[in-house]
């Protein structure tokens, strides 16, 4: 393979929310950034588990979709000219003797940089997938892990696994556009919000959705991946098929830091711990935001990485540029390029 060599000032490992809000932040302070990510696309998990799924706490908009959060996102980042590389898994971090970094992905890019800032959500993560003889053949064609277009499921009646909060939230908002929804959970207790919840009951009574309950997933009846029934089972073995054509199988996502827990860094229960005011994790030059950074009272909140990528940004400056006086400027002052 051959490999391609870059040099930058600072590498951010994650592409989503808080990922892209480090280059605006790195780029107000003039440091250039290359993002890496995991994914074909950017946004992490806000483009690949939910981005047609309202956002009510980002300050200045009472209600935004997820998928437009990243668009402004990536806007706010585009005078800056980052450089992303997607569908790409780090595989090795070398501190060099000047003091900068070398890091390189399973697909033969390497860049020189004197910062590192780990933006990866809970790592390269995969859905947490039921255990269906044959499942491979149907997903991506009527079994499904996250919803891209609610238009995509209109008028199907379409089966809902799981008791956490994307399947309640998903379950009412396909109720919308759907010609049945049937909810299948394990028990008559939920992960999700209360107030979601209730609102999932009342929809319910409705008819326009069918909670089965107490029932788990038990096979898929189907031909060339396109689905006609589902098969579930109660806890004492008894069976029910219900017509399905598609199937959403919500039980979360498998959290994997794969190659960064080998570089050094102290990794405890899938999470990084930092200096809070920092952000700086226990290997100096390497940083850590998002839902992936762990410190006393940290709260897992979009808002909270924005606060957390400005940080780390202007902890970052000084090893960009040694010896420089940083005064800190509002951007109404500054403004941007």
């Amino acid at each position: 393979m051959t490999s391609k060599h870059y040099s930058t000032d600072v590498v951010i490992v994650g592409a989503g929310p808080s990922g892209l809000f480090a280059v605006f932040e790195c780029g107000m302070l003039k440091m250039k950034c290359h993002v890496i990510d995991s994914l074909a696309h950017i946004g992490g998990q806000l483009t690949a588990l939910y981005p047609e799924k309202p956002i009510y706490d980002i300050p200045g908009f009472p209600v935004i979709l997820a998928g437009d959060l990243v668009t402004h996102l990536e806007d706010q980042a585009k005078p800056f000219d980052p450089v992303y590389h997607l569908n790409q898994q780090v595989s090795d971090l070398k501190p060099l003797a000047d003091g900068r970094f070398e890091i390189a992905t399973a697909g033969g890019i390497v860049i020189n940089c004197a910062a590192v800032v780990i933006a990866a959500g809970a790592g390269a993560f995969g859905p947490n997938r039921p255990p269906l003889e044959g499942l491979e053949a149907y997903e991506e064609k009527s079994v499904f892990y996250m919803v891209r277009r609610r238009a995509d499921f209109a008028d199907k009646n379409v089966m809902i696994a799981g008791g956490g909060d994307s399947a309640v939230d998903w379950a009412i908002s396909l109720s919308e556009v759907a010609r049945k929804i049937y909810f299948v959970h394990r028990r008559d207790k939920f992960r999700a919000a209360p107030e979601s919840v209730d609102k999932l009951r009342k929809i319910a009574d409705s008819g326009k959705v069918e909670m089965v309950i107490p029932y788990q997933l038990h096979a898929l009846q189907g031909k060339d991946g396109v689905l006609s029934a589902v098969e579930l089972a109660d806890l004492d073995g008894n069976k029910k098929t219900l017509q399905a054509d598609a199937l959403l199988p919500m039980f979360g996502i498998v959290p994997q830091l794969g190659a960064l827990a080998a570089w050094g860094i102290r990794v405890e229960q899938h999470h990084i711990p930092v200096d809070p005011a920092t952000q700086q994790t226990n290997v100096s030059g390497v940083f850590a935001i998002g839902d992936v950074a762990t410190y006393p009272n940290k709260l897992k909140l979009i808002l909270a990485g924005f606060s957390e990528a400005a940080m780390a940004a202007h902890a970052i400056h000084p090893r960009v540029f040694p010896g420089a006086e940083l005064h800190f400027v509002y951007s109404t002052t500054q403004g941007v390029p």
